[in-house]
Order: structure tokens, then C-alpha cells, then sequence
């Protein structure tokens, strides 16, 4: 069983929901990433999502782009972001990190990595072998369709990974299929049609897809692209399995002090904390 399999196993007998808060890698500072993932945690993060900058980044909205484009002039990329949480697993062993990004940093570490695998398990991936050996439990890439990724789920998961992917409110029955069939640890549920930040969310509309969505899929179901405070994170937390919040945090670390970094992201998130365990 993977490290999220377990959380959400634990949370589920404790009647909880999991917070899963999003940062992009070296944003707002090169330095800063490791600092912010434990202070997630001390402000109640389950599982966190790690964004490796990617310069087209389809299906993020303009604050996560613009993330993503400081963090890329800092110098920040794949290899970068594993160092990240190398050095976050020194002391955090049990909380699941899950990297979310694009097809092209994966493929292209993969191009110039390969060559050192030497003869050593020649059907692993040189990415997927050195996240493994960093400590990433989870991988969501946007704009890799289920139907193409059957070895490389297969691969992660002989590496205790997870490959997790993105439902929307226009996913099909067979699409929401085809993912039953390689997904694991959980799946993202889009809230809006849209890229992230973008629009209010439909609560409502959540709580009708949701059914729809368990017919096919049988891992926990995290919500995400719209929930910016407690109390939606609240009301969704009813129907949902987690919450995930990303562009809401991006905003206030926008323009902060390199010492108010971690403080003002775990405050925030100590405030959804005890708004989803007071459901």
C-alpha cells in the first residue's frame, strides 16, 4: 500500500477529510519549498502537491502561471524539485508528496537522465527512479491521457507510486472509465471548466458529479480548482474525500517576506483544518 493509500485509509476510520494544499516548487523563493512543505503540515496538510514549473502550462490560471515563470528564472526545474523533496523527507517520512506538472520536464529528464541507469532495472524510467529514491509517493501529469498510460502506472506503482489524474465536470462515463483502469490513490476532480483560479464554484454541480463519478472510480475523490476558504472547504468536504487548494495559497505569497513564507501558509491552512474537522 502506497503512502497516500494509507492516509486516506487512517483519515477514513477517523471520519476525516484530507487537506491537500498546492505550491509550486521555488516559488515564492528558490530556497524556500522544503520550509513551506513542513509548515503545511503544521497547518494540517494531509498529502501535498508539488507544481514543477513548466513554461506552457495548459490548465493552470494566470496565478499559477505566474508561479511558475518566477520559479523558471530562479533556475527551478525537475531536478531541482527532487532535490526538494529529498531534502524534506530528512525529516518528514510519512506525509505524501505528489508532484503535478506536464508531460514535457518528465520526458525530457528522462532524455538526458537515461544514460546513467546503467544496466540496473532497465525497464524503469530514470524519472521514475529517481523520484522514487527522492521520496515522491504520488505523479499527476496534466496532459497524459489514461488510455496511453498503462505501463507507466504499472511502473510507478512497482515503485510504491501513485499515477493520479484529472476528472471535469465534461468527462464521459468512458473517460471516467478508462481511468477506473489505471488511476490510484485518488483522483482529482476539476470543479470548474476552466483552468485553476478561474470562475466560483458550483457546489451543487460538485455534489451531483460526485455520485456519477463513484459509479466508475473506487479511490478517494479530492476536489479542487475553486475552493479558496473555510467554508467552501467545508461544504465540500461533505460530499468529496479531500480538498485541494492551490490558487489561494499562490495569492498570498504573493509580495511576502521570505520569513513570513511558511507562518502565513500554515496559518491559513490551520483555519481550513479545523473548519474540515469540524464538519
Amino acid at each position: 500500500m502506497s503512502r497516500i493509500s494509507s492516509t486516506f485509509a487512517a483519515l477514513k476510520t477517523q471520519g476525516r477529510k484530507a487537506l491537500i494544499p498546492f505550491v509550486t516548487a521555488g516559488y515564492p523563493y528558490a530556497d524556500c519549498t522544503p520550509e513551506l512543505m513542513h509548515a503545511m503540515v503544521a497547518g494540517g496538510a494531509d498529502i501535498i502537491e508539488l507544481g514543477v514549473p513548466f513554461s506552457d502550462p495548459s490548465a493552470d490560471g494566470p496565478v499559477i502561471q505566474r508561479a511558475g515563470d518566477k520559479a523558471l528564472a530562479l533556475g527551478i526545474g525537475l531536478v531541482q524539485v527532487l532535490a526538494m523533496v529529498r531534502t524534506f523527507r530528512q525529516s518528514d517520512t510519512t506525509t505524501p508528496v505528489v508532484l503535478m506538472g506536464y508531460a514535457n520536464p518528465v520526458e525530457r529528464y528522462d532524455q538526458i537522465h537515461a544514460h546513467t541507469q546503467g544496466t540496473q532495472n532497465p525497464g524503469t524510467s530514470a524519472f521514475v527512479r529517481d523520484a522514487a529514491a527522492a521520496g515522491v509517493d504520488g505523479v499527476l501529469i496534466v496532459d497524459y491521457p489514461p488510455e496511453e498510460c498503462t505501463a507507466f502506472a504499472a511502473e510507478l506503482r512497482a515503485h510504491q507510486m501513485d499515477l493520479i489524474f484529472l476528472l471535469a465536470p465534461t468527462s464521459t462515463e468512458a473517460r471516467m472509465q478508462q481511468v477506473a483502469r489505471v488511476a490510484s490513490g485518488y483522483v482529482y476532480y476539476v470543479s470548474l471548466k476552466g483552468v485553476t483560479g478561474s470562475g466560483a464554484l458550483n457546489v451543487q454541480a460538485v455534489e451531483a458529479m460526485l455520485p456519477r463519478i463513484r459509479q466508475h472510480i473506487t479511490t478517494p475523490v479530492g476536489v479542487g480548482f475553486g475552493i479558496r476558504d473555510a467554508a467552501t472547504a467545508q461544504t465540500i468536504s461533505r460530499v468529496a474525500d479531500a480538498v485541494v487548494i492551490g490558487s489561494r495559497i499562490i495569492e498570498l505569497l504573493q509580495d511576502q517576506p521570505r520569513a513570513q513564507v511558511a507562518g502565513t501558509v500554515q496559518d491559513f491552512l490551520r483555519g481550513i483544518r479545523t473548519a474540515l474537522d469540524a464538519r
